[in-house]
């Protein structure tokens, strides 16, 4: 039995962030980031099952959302020149707005547009078909051609070749990580230990991903009361502890 998978398509990025805005009838000025992160991020990953390319203005976007997950979570809030928080949402927002005001006055336009073409046309279009055809002698214009203009059209032709050949590709790599999933690892590592230094969970997974998620899931579980950190010896090393309720929870 085979099963057919139909996924919408989307003109880009916003306008598939504006989808998941309206279908779930969010406030586009206080985005649950978090939310919106996992529903990008799972569109992006059934694409690539059903072997789609995905642009990479959807790669930049899904990283930005990732980087505002991230800074949304760390502790210690960015602060603008007058004291104030700042909402590590607010550019994404701005972009988000602009896009909405220019899709729906494009969806206007189109309207217009086909009011336009359901419209009878004036003249006779056979005629002025014919008579641009006329217009165009094509054995004249042949009489001109001569092999110093031949050897320069192809010359062009291969230099535009050349060009599309050394563009930059860029390929995407399905790493297996989630930040779920490192959660669970990070708390599977603590069940035995009551803290372990962040430099030993770096040495089971040395990947530059891993590391990265690995760092995500500790903030999410430092977020969720479930660990503490220590500044531990060493350059850039700190201690992971579970806190003591939350071992309880997982011994019972």
């Amino acid at each position: 039995m085979s099963f057919e998978i139909k996924l919408p398509l989307f003109e880009g990025p916003f306008d598939l962030l504006l989808f998941f805005i309206e279908r779930d009838e969010l406030d586009i000025n206080d985005i649950p980031i978090s939310k919106i992160t996992k529903d990008f991020l799972d569109y992006l990953h059934n694409l690539e099952k059903l072997n789609i390319e995905v642009a990479s203005e959807f790669i930049l976007v899904a990283a930005t959302l990732m980087r505002i997950k991230s800074k949304m979570l760390l502790p210690r809030p960015q602060l603008d020149e007058e004291g104030n928080e700042i909402d590590p949402r607010e550019e994404l927002v701005r972009h988000l707005l602009e896009y909405k005001k220019y899709k729906s006055v494009l969806e206007e336009l189109q309207a217009m547009e086909n009011s336009q073409i359901d419209k009878e046309k004036r003249g006779n279009i056979n005629k002025e078909l014919r008579s641009l055809a006329e217009s165009v002698n094509v054995e004249s214009e042949m009489q001109d051609l001569d092999l110093y203009k031949l050897l320069k059209v192809f010359q062009n032709v291969m230099e535009r070749y050349e060009i599309e050949q050394n563009k930059p590709r860029h390929e995407v790599i399905q790493f297996p990580y989630t930040i779920s999933g490192q959660r669970d690892f990070i708390m599977y590592t603590l069940r035995d230990k009551q803290k372990v230094p962040f430099s030993a969970i770096i040495e089971q997974d040395k990947n530059k991903i891993a590391v990265i998620f690995n760092f995500l899931a500790i903030l999410e579980l430092l977020q969720m009361a479930m660990i503490t950190l220590h500044i531990g010896e060493g350059f850039n090393n700190f201690w992971v502890e579970k806190l003591d309720e939350v071992g309880e929870k997982i011994e019972g």
